[in-house]
């Protein structure tokens, strides 16, 4: 009877599989997953259609700079500063146009690389030639949005972006498209 007993709770034990070792975890594989950097320093050529007074416009190409810091437990919402040079020619005269703004900047980072993002970004502009009309410093804004490229998922990216700057120069509003385009640097 007692080997009856133990030949039914050996049965028992190795059918409810205790003493038995178990089986390793499946290896776990993960695809589609691409880095987010904090910073960024994007640098690339503008170009501007500014709106100087009614019926009288002025075509501007520069450089612009700007670096953004995203949150890192919230790395879709971020800062930015901007600067803008831009140059052209006006009744013969040189002309420049020159931003310097900071503000938000929200991002989606979506797949094969691809960043959509925009900004709305403040803060003060400069234009020359001198007038009679008013002075050469004014208020500036900036809102837009724009796409990076990422290719390969490197830390280096292709910027295209398209923006409305709003500036008061000689008691007039202006509001003046820009596009650009370049090189940004993600670490």
């Amino acid at each position: 009877m007692k080997r009856i007993i133990l030949l039914f709770c050996g049965t028992l034990l190795l059918a409810s599989g205790a003493g038995a070792t178990p089986d390793p975890a499946p290896a776990q594989i993960v695809y589609g997953v691409q880095p987010t950097y904090d910073w960024q320093v994007y640098a690339g050529y503008a170009f501007v259609r500014f709106y100087e007074v009614p019926k009288t416009t002025v075509d501007l190409n520069g450089f612009e700079f700007s670096i953004s810091y995203y949150i890192p437990n919230h790395d879709w919402i971020g800062a930015e500063g901007s600067l803008l040079g831009a140059f052209g020619s006006q009744l013969g005269n040189t002309a420049t146009l020159a931003l310097g703004m900071g503000g938000g900047r929200v991002r989606w980072t979506g797949p094969r690389g691809i960043e959509v993002w925009a900004h709305a970004l403040a803060g003060g502009a400069h234009f020359t030639p001198q007038t009679p009309f008013g002075s050469q410093g004014a208020l500036a804004f900036e809102a837009g949005g724009g796409v990076d490229l990422n290719p390969r998922h490197s830390r280096l990216a292709l910027r295209v972006g398209a923006d409305m700057v709003g500036t008061r120069f000689f008691s007039t509003y202006q509001y003046s498209p820009k596009i650009s385009g370049g090189v940004v640097i993600k670490f």
